[in-house]
């Protein structure tokens, strides 16, 4: 019953906060200690739900819904840090937004099995990398986004208030490339960690699957993104192109997956 309301103080505290961080409205502009603090009182919240539906039981339970909130839950924390350096406050609104509908999702979603193999510290320590890239390549892919929407209004005399409300472009595009090379790394790691995992499982150091296929493949296409960035100078929508392309295939690796298994065909 508490964990019940916890879950529905949490969806609409983070959606509360999302309207009034949406550009435009008056969590927006404000630079002062506030913006900063208010979103880390749910998350707080929300970390203690997560760690009793991931950890709550034997063994290491993730599906569909619990792996979206873990990477919500890592984009909220990843902002509320990055805020204290840059100015945020339209951003936030589409961050937290995501958190409310991600919280929500799992409160009604069905409590996953606990996954193979979980107990062993290698298991733990890939599901932490890997759940850190996915939390980076999201924030990359929201700003590319992002980026997208104010490049295609940048000319004009008045802009939509959705616009007019978010950072500097160079400040985006900034953030979006800082992203992309921590994340990277990450995902390196996460690699990495899956072919001892795998070697000390299976006793191959490669399985092919699509969660091989499309890691690899995302990795392929971010470490391009950042060669082509740093000899040639990528930006603007090659950029866009190769973060959004990147993130569906990084994706379709293991969330998007669980989605068509566990939501589409109910398994």
């Amino acid at each position: 019953m508490l964990e019940n309301l916890l879950f529905i103080l949490c969806t609409l505290a983070y959606l509360g906060l999302a309207a009034w961080f949406w550009p435009g409205r008056p969590g927006c502009c404000r630079t002062d200690w506030l913006p900063r603090v208010l979103p880390v009182l749910p998350l707080l919240v929300h970390l203690y739900l997560l760690n009793q539906g991931v950890f709550g039981g034997e063994g290491v339970r993730i599906g569909f819904a619990t792996s979206l909130s873990a990477v919500a839950a890592l984009t909220v924390m990843t902002y509320a840090a990055a805020a204290w350096r840059y100015h945020l406050g339209g951003v936030q609104g589409f961050v937290l937004a995501f958190a409310g509908v991600a919280v929500g999702i799992e409160a009604i979603a069905p409590i996953p099995q606990a996954a193979a193999h979980s107990a062993l510290p290698m298991f733990k320590l890939h599901l932490a990398m890997a759940f850190a890239a996915y939390s980076l390549f999201t924030i990359a892919a929201l700003h590319a986004g992002l980026i997208a929407l104010a490049q295609k209004h940048l000319h004009k005399a008045v802009p939509p208030t959705l616009v007019s409300g978010l950072p500097p472009l160079l400040t985006l595009e900034k953030l979006l490339f800082r992203m992309i090379q921590v994340g990277f790394l990450l995902l390196t790691l996460t690699l990495l960690t899956g072919v001892v995992f795998s070697e000390e499982i299976f006793g191959t150091p490669v399985t092919l699957n699509h969660k091989t296929v499309f890691g690899i493949a995302s990795w392929l296409i971010f470490g391009a993104l950042l060669l082509g960035r740093r000899i040639y100078g990528w930006r603007g929508r090659t950029a866009i192109y190769w973060t959004l392309t990147g993130f569906v295939s990084l994706m379709l690796a293991y969330v998007g997956f669980k989605f068509v298994l566990e939501v589409l065909l109910g398994r």
